[in-house]
Formats: C-alpha cells, sequence, structure tokens
C-alpha cells in the first residue's frame, strides 16, 4: 500500500537523510516510481510490477533506473523549500471534466478512478513528509473551464464535476489535497467565454510559434499528436466529412495546447513556488514531471478519459468503458455509476 513504510529508493540511501541536496533526492525518489514516461528506454513505462490497494505501481518494476540526478529541473524546484525547511507545494494541472463520450466514460461526473487517483495523490504526500517532515501538499488545477469550448463539453457539466471533486476529496479525508480554477482567478460574475478570452490573450503563445515547435521538437509533436487522437474519438457529433472532421480535431488541438500553455503560466503567477507535476508524459529535463495516476495500458489514458475495472486479483486497472463492460459487472456507489468489477 502507498502508506505502508516505504523501502528506500533508487540513488538515496536507507535511512533518507532529509539535509539539502540529499533531501531534494529523498523527495524526488519518492516520485520516480510514478514517472509518466514516452522514453524509448522504458519499455512498459507507466504499468508498474507490483501495485499497491489503490491500483498504482508501487515500485519500478518496469526496469526504469531513474535516479534523481537525471532531474536537476525538479532538484532545483525542491532546493528551496528543503532548504528552509518548509512545506512543499505540488501542482498539478487536470481533473477537468468527464469525456463526452460515452464508450469511454459512466457519465459526467468523478467516479471510482477520481476516487483512487486522489487517494493516490493525498497518499504520495503522507509519503513524502515521511522524507521531508514539513509535508507536502497537491493543488489540483482543474482545466475544463479552460478549453470547454475545444473540446465540447457544457460548462455546467464542468462545474458539475469541479463541484463533485471537491465533494470527492471532502468526503474522503484527503487533507493533503486542494482545487485551484477559474473561479479563484476570476470570480463568479465574469461569464466562462470572458474568462477564456482573458486567459488566451493574457498567456497564450501565438499559434504560429506552436506550429513550429510542433514541427521541431519530439515531446511538442507527440503531445499533440495524442491530444488530436483524444478530440478525433471524443467527437461524437461531428456531422460533416471525415477530411473535414480530422482538420477541425487538428485546429482544435493547437487551440487547447495554447489553452494548456496559457493555463500553466497563470498557474505559475499564482503558484511561483510550486514543484510542477503534468497528467502528461515528459521527457528528462523538462520542466514538468509526468505523474502516472492509476495503472493503464495506455499512457497518455486519465481517470477522466475511462473507468476502472477491478480485476480478481484487486488490481485495478483504467479502460474505456466500452472495453470494461465487456469484463466485468457495474457497480454503483451512492446511486451513482463507479466502476466495473471483473466477472
Amino acid at each position: 500500500m502507498l502508506t505502508s513504510p516505504a523501502r528506500p529508493r533508487p540513488g538515496v540511501p536507507a535511512g533518507h537523510p532529509t539535509g539539502h541536496p540529499a533531501g531534494c533526492a529523498a523527495v524526488l525518489a519518492e516520485l520516480l516510481p510514478y514517472r509518466r514516461t514516452l522514453d524509448s528506454d522504458h519499455k512498459d513505462g507507466n504499468r508498474g510490477g507490483n501495485r499497491d490497494g489503490d491500483g498504482n505501481g508501487n515500485g519500478n518494476g518496469n526496469g526504469n533506473m531513474d535516479t534523481p540526478d537525471a532531474f536537476p529541473a525538479q532538484l532545483r524546484q525542491l532546493a528551496t523549500p528543503v532548504a528552509a525547511g518548509a512545506p512543499l507545494l505540488f501542482t498539478l494541472p487536470g481533473f477537468p471534466c468527464k469525456s463526452p463520450h460515452p464508450a469511454k466514460v459512466l457519465g459526467h461526473l468523478p467516479d471510482e478512478g477520481e476516487r483512487l487517483a486522489l487517494r493516490f495523490l493525498d497518499a504520495l504526500c503522507a509519503r513524502i513528509e515521511a522524507v521531508h517532515p514539513p509535508g507536502a501538499r497537491v493543488v489540483i488545477c482543474s482545466d475544463g473551464h479552460v478549453f470547454s469550448d475545444l473540446i465540447h463539453v457544457p460548462d455546467r457539466d464542468i462545474d458539475a464535476y469541479a463541484d463533485a471533486l471537491r465533494a470527492l476529496i471532502h468526503d474522503e479525508g484527503l487533507t493533503r489535497l486542494d482545487v485551484f480554477d477559474l473561479r479563484q482567478v476570476y470570480g463568479q460574475r465574469l461569464s466562462h467565454d470572458v474568462k477564456r478570452a482573458l486567459v488566451h490573450d493574457r498567456y497564450a503563445p501565438a499559434l504560429e510559434d506552436l506550429r513550429s515547435l510542433t514541427r521541431s521538437d519530439e515531446p511538442t509533436r507527440r503531445l499533440y499528436q495524442g491530444i488530436t487522437r483524444f478530440l478525433t474519438e471524443d467527437s461524437v457529433s461531428f456531422t460533416g466529412t471525415r477530411s473535414a472532421w480530422q482538420r477541425d480535431c487538428r485546429r482544435r488541438a493547437y487551440g487547447v495546447m495554447q489553452r494548456s500553455r496559457a493555463w500553466g503560466e497563470l498557474i505559475g503567477e499564482h503558484h511561483p513556488d510550486a514543484i510542477r507535476l503534468s497528467i502528461h508524459p515528459q521527457p528528462r529535463g523538462s520542466a514538468k514531471f509526468g505523474i502516472r495516476l492509476l495503472d493503464a495500458p495506455d499512457v497518455w489514458m486519465t481517470p477522466w478519459h475511462s473507468c476502472v475495472l477491478e480485476h480478481r486479483d484487486g488490481r485495478r486497472e483504467l479502460l474505456h468503458r466500452a472495453d470494461a463492460e465487456r469484463l466485468g459487472r457495474l457497480v454503483f456507489r451512492q446511486g451513482r455509476p463507479s466502476h466495473f468489477v471483473a466477472d
């Protein structure tokens, strides 16, 4: 289990010294088993060998030989709060809303996937506290309203999702987690369209600069391809030709990337001292650390694009609803569809 005593991590001596820089390495070593990666040397980089009770890998069963010194950007981000003996703050953009595709998800509200992912993040903070006693928190930067017009999800569904996410955190007693969204930035009086325009106009990169980077930078190209794939899969009501549909998804993919970068800049202004996490795969050397929330067969899959299947051995895995319901029976929690249990 994530809450069990941690074994020695790669690159960190037994006993976990908490002085700087050893303390930075000790904290980073707690994250490394859950790194979300597309690196070619991690052939199975997002399916751990052993699994804890929340469905995530609890070790580097994938052959991941990363050590803290391979991540200087994260060590730099950790240096100041660790040296000061201050609590650590992590920011994680994500948890926007459920996919609009009924073959992927159980509905528009958080379910077992979000519950397990949130429990994992809270428990990960507890493990970090064991090597950094001042503790750690994760601010979930819920970004659904930032690009809801591009992903074709109604703003009312995003409000309902975010409110249910906060309620879930409260009801589960996950005291190390907070939620940050556009309501904290611009309040309730402005319309969602106005808020999106303010974020885009102030923070988004120029479209041509982003297109150029996509052509020249491999991680950016992969991100563009991943977002395009999601938009293509989730376009359930497009009525035009196939070629027009593909052009529309590619156009919207660039828009999502622009807004995502804008949201990252805004988060940086509001949380300038935070260590930056990402739900997307990140290469070594990136300013962001890609974090894997739950076991999945696809490095791009998240709880909001899928649902949970609980296997007979207790392992939980993210799958699209259409795949999970072929393998198990539907379970309800508090009157709502929650997840599937394997037959």
